[in-house]
């Protein structure tokens, strides 16, 4: 059977041009037929494509590791170029084909290869919606000869790039959101075609974007600054060996263009009429080509700036990734025009904008959802999310550039003539992550809810992972992406992208250790109350880093992030003090969105935040406790397990009884115990069972928050109640995953009742239709209904242990791990069970069948097992149980 390499990755990159590492790590996927194939040795090459006799090999190497692989040869210099290759050997000692070369290069290692200055235009006053996106402009002459050319650049804003008039990449809304002061990200293009002898012309087109526009909920802008700025670097390597390095500098001019408001939340408007005249140039020359007359152009200033703080990125950037057609166009009861995308999603509008009065305004405005049949705008708070468009004369297609919104629900006014399906389309944006996993199921409304949840993911990674992406917030809140972060990771590649925001959770960090609820973090509320360590939300963290290293099996996220994962916790354990006793009273968002929480007060959970702070305290200490063994520090693994046996201890003696019973009883009290492990064996089972006691007491309905909800179904199915967890997971009634479906929802609400049943928005001021955080069970979907998950770090190991219920016929799942796909498939007939599973090569697997017989071991390859499966009603286990 043949055996193939796919060409090597280099770190986590989907495209390693400009990437910021001198020795990257390399990763290769074999694909073979072979039953039990595992790698026996392999060997890499590595050239340099601009001296093709500089060809290196490691020669035969014998073992297994295949993922992360240390550099084997000397640092790559800056703006180098490095072709890879990979061949292995398997059981049989053959060796395979040499894979397709993997090219990379290298961006700017060196702070002092900056050359550019960060300029700023010249800005207008500051109005209430969102100011113009300023036009710069430069030139420069390059000699002939030109080998290869790259662009780099970066912005305070948000930035579209030029070169002799034609757009530079497809990123959306560069350089994106970062912790600017420590971490300033650029990004490397590739315009050796578009670059010429002589005269060439940059053009930036720049907007407030998140360093100056509107920021978080407290109705705030400028919050890193009040003056935008780009800064742009061309370089041009010429056959003589000579490099000719131009950008901006003092030289370059600015003026305001055809955008005349661009905001994140309030939105754009476009001045047809501007664009029309070449942004003010009367002989045809476009802004953005060489020869335009730009002598009314003001001159920019060049700006103080530490290169030091540039970095290269570490995952993809935001793309358009999806064009979505209208479903239907309606009329409401009030006369307006609206159109309904069927999906709420991410994104903005492209429009056809038809020929028309020159100075006649299109609007649009956006929302999630409707409201008695009008547009449902008041979740959105400030953020007014309307664009417009103001014609010229002339048809042409429109789509905004500086702004997003959240919405399935357009409304149109000033439209000339009958708006027609074809006259516009919602164009999905986010991060272009690399989809990894997929799951199905034969029941619709569970099908739905994980289509929602990758829906609600899509929408929430546009370069930071947030909270909601529609009203005046759109913040990287910690506690969110904690709890979402296995879900995630599970379907998409995350690691590039969580590794850059990690970076910026640690440079935001305290200096404590505390680690702020949202990073990048930015004062945007003065009306936040006072937060110390903040558990939950602080654990991020840990848990993430963590999570990142469970499915991907890069030990290297540990090691950058050793000092932040040990900081946290330690200001954690400070604010408990030495008895792990935190303090009474005061205020912590604990399980927030409980679903018994006033909708007022969403902070008012069954289980007081001292007992999450406790339980949390233990999980980090552990995960900490756990990455030192990775690391191979024993002494800070045995710190941060007596620490872990303290935290669990405490929590057993304050906040449950010797038999395992809830000092508060709710299901979060009961499952964090038990998810976490901080009962004694003793305990667990009768904790067990007194779970699915308060679940059926509680009408089998979620009733947890933030932090309990994604851990119940796992405590309920670890200690034998899968029924009672079956049965809460198919609820349909309030609270509840799908009730939410049943409404009609195409992502993951904010509360269990942000749509009242009579289609009512809920009456509180915090309510989002599209919240990845309750999304998280679909984790639980992954790892427990399908039965994939990992066993060992990367999926090395893979656990496969489905949890089958009556009524549900079938359900597939798969996920591309670091050494291919692996994939469940089960069917049940009456009792009759069948799976099949894919194990990918050089990994094995531990089946479990849900007859309760012996776990059988398998190797890489194709398996099909069968076993009769029958299953106990939930009512009747719960109800053998008291909570009284």
């Amino acid at each position: 059977m043949r055996t193939t390499v796919r060409p090597v990755t280099i770190e986590h990159h989907r495209e390693p041009l400009g990437i910021g590492d001198a020795a990257p790590r390399l990763s290769w996927v074999v694909d073979t037929e072979e039953p039990g194939w595992h790698q026996r040795a392999a060997e890499i090459e590595i050239s340099d494509p601009d001296a093709p006799a500089s060809v290196s090999t490691t020669g035969r190497v014998d073992g297994d590791a295949q993922v992360l692989v240390a550099w084997p040869a000397d640092p790559v210099p800056s703006r180098s170029r490095r072709r890879v290759r990979v061949r292995v050997w398997g059981p049989d000692g053959a060796a395979s084909e040499w894979s397709e070369p993997t090219e990379f290069e290298t961006g700017l290692l060196d702070a002092s290869l900056w050359h550019s200055g960060l300029v700023s235009p010249v800005l207008p006053a500051t109005g209430d919606g969102g100011e113009p996106a300023m036009l710069l402009r430069g030139e420069a002459r390059v000699p002939g000869g030109i080998r290869r050319a790259r662009i780099r650049a970066t912005a305070h804003g948000v930035m579209t790039l030029r070169l002799n008039g034609e757009r530079v990449g497809d990123d959306v809304l560069h350089p994106g959101w970062t912790s600017y002061a420590s971490r300033l990200r650029y990004r490397t293009w590739d315009v050796t075609d578009l670059v010429r002898e002589g005269a060439n012309a940059i053009g930036v087109h720049l907007a407030d974007g998140w360093y100056r526009g509107y920021l978080g909920f407290g109705g705030l802008r400028d919050t890193y600054g009040d003056r935008t700025a780009a800064l742009v670097q061309l370089e041009v390597e010429h056959a003589d060996g000579s490099r000719t390095v131009t950008g901006t500098d003092a030289s370059w001019r600015s003026a305001a263009g055809p955008v005349t408001r661009a905001d994140l939340y309030m939105g754009e408007t476009f001045d047809a009429r501007r664009a029309a005249t070449g942004a003010g140039g009367q002989d045809g020359t476009a802004w953005d080509e060489p020869g335009f007359d730009d002598v009314a152009w003001t001159p920019v200033e060049v700006r103080p700036f530490e290169a030091s703080v540039l970095v290269a990125p570490d995952g993809p950037p935001v793309r358009r990734t999806q064009a979505v057609a209208p479903v239907a166009i309606t009329t409401s009861p009030g006369g307006r025009t609206l159109v309904d995308f069927g999906q709420n999603l991410v994104g903005r509008l492209r429009v056809r904008v038809p020929a028309g009065t020159p100075g006649r305004e299109i609007r649009f405005r956006h929302a999630e959802v409707l409201e008695h049949g009008e547009l449902g705008t008041r979740p959105l708070r400030a953020a007014t999310a309307t664009d417009e468009v103001i014609l010229g004369g002339e048809a042409f297609t429109w789509e905004p550039e500086f702004t997003f919104h959240g919405f399935r629900y357009a409304e149109v006014e000033g439209w000339p003539g009958e708006l027609g399906a074809g006259d516009l389309e919602a164009v999905v944006i986010h991060t272009d992550l690399r989809r990894l996993g997929t799951f199905e199921a034969s029941d619709p409304l569970l099908d739905r809810l994980h289509e929602n949840v990758v829906w609600g993911m899509r929408g929430n990674f546009l370069d930071v992972p947030t909270d909601c992406p529609q009203r005046d917030e759109r913040l990287g809140w910690t506690g969110d992406l904690q709890v979402f972060a296995p879900t995630a990771a599970f379907l998409y590649d995350t690691a590039g992208m969580l590794t850059g925001w990690l970076a910026d959770l640690a440079a935001d960090q305290h200096a404590d250790g505390n680690v702020p609820v949202y990073v990048p973090w930015a004062d945007v509320d003065p009306n936040l109350p006072p937060l110390g360590a903040e558990a939950g939300w602080g654990d991020a963290a840990t848990v993430v880093p963590w999570t990142l290293y469970e499915r991907s099996g890069d030990a290297g996220i540990l090691r950058r992030q050793w000092r932040s994962m040990t900081a946290w916790t330690d200001c954690l354990a400070a604010r408990a003090g030495g008895r792990v006793d935190f303090p009474g009273g005061g205020f912590s968002f604990g399980d927030w969105l409980d679903s018994a929480a006033p909708d007022d007060q969403p902070w008012a959970a069954r289980l007081p935040w001292q007992a999450v702070a406790t339980a949390y305290l233990a999980r980090s200490a552990r995960i900490v406790r756990d990455t030192a063994l990775v690391l191979g520090d024993a002494e800070a693994a045995a710190r941060y397990d007596a620490l872990f046996e303290r935290a669990a201890a405490r929590y057993r003696d304050e906040y449950t009884t010797p038999s395992g019973r809830a000092a508060f009883p709710s299901q979060t009290a009961y499952a964090l115990g038990l998810a976490f492990d901080l009962l004694l064996p003793a305990q667990r089972a009768h904790a067990g069972d007194l779970l699915a006691a308060q679940v059926a007491t509680d009408g089998f309905h979620v009733g947890s928050g933030f932090l309990g909800t994604p851990v119940v179904c796992d405590a309920l199915a670890d200690t034998g109640n899968a029924a009672t967890a079956w049965r809460l997971l198919l609820q349909r009634e309030c609270p509840s995953w799908l009730y939410a479906v049943t409404m009609g929802a195409t992502t993951i609400w904010e509360r269990w009742n942000s749509m009242l049943p009579d289609g009512t928005i809920n009456p509180g001021d915090m309510t989002s239709f599209n919240h990845y955080a309750f999304g998280a069970i679909a984790d639980f979907l992954h790892r427990r209904v399908a039965g994939l998950a990992p066993d060992a770090p990367g999926y090395r190991r893979i656990r496969i242990a489905p949890l089958p219920t009556p009524g549900l016929e079938w359900v597939r799942a798969a996920h591309e791990t670091p050494y291919g796909r692996a994939a469940v498939s089960w069917t049940l007939d009456g009792e009759d069970f069948a799976l099949e599973v894919v194990v990918p090569p050089s990994t094995s697997a531990v089946v479990e069948l849900p007859d309760g017989s012996a776990p059988v071991a398998v190797a890489s390859g194709t398996h099909r097992f069968a076993c009769r499966f029958v299953a106990e009603r939930a009512a009747e286990r719960a109800a053998a149980f008291s909570v009284e």
